[in-house]
């Protein structure tokens, strides 16, 4: 954990989490949730994605209410622990 961050590993990271509102103004998302995956996921909810190096791409997701927090966002953490040994 960071001041700015919370990161969820196993053998390494594969997912962080952090509170936009204590840096940013204006409408902004409650939760930021970033994910890596070994692949690109084509879902339209993420923010955006970024390929910092081949076979890791990290999706990042905005997150307004709980109920953002659904069964398709426990199937991306799934895959992500997965691939994190």
């Amino acid at each position: 954990m960071t001041q700015s961050q919370v990161a969820f590993r196993r053998k390494k990271a594969f997912a962080w989490a952090w509170m936009p509102g204590k840096y940013l103004r204006g409408k902004i998302a409650t939760l930021v949730l970033s994910v890596s995956l070994p692949g690109r996921d084509s879902s339209p909810r993420w923010k955006e994605i970024v390929n910092p190096a081949p076979g890791h791409y990290m999706h990042h997701l905005e997150l307004y209410s709980l109920d953002d927090l659904d069964k398709q966002v426990v199937e991306w953490l799934r895959c992500a622990w997965e691939n994190a040994d």
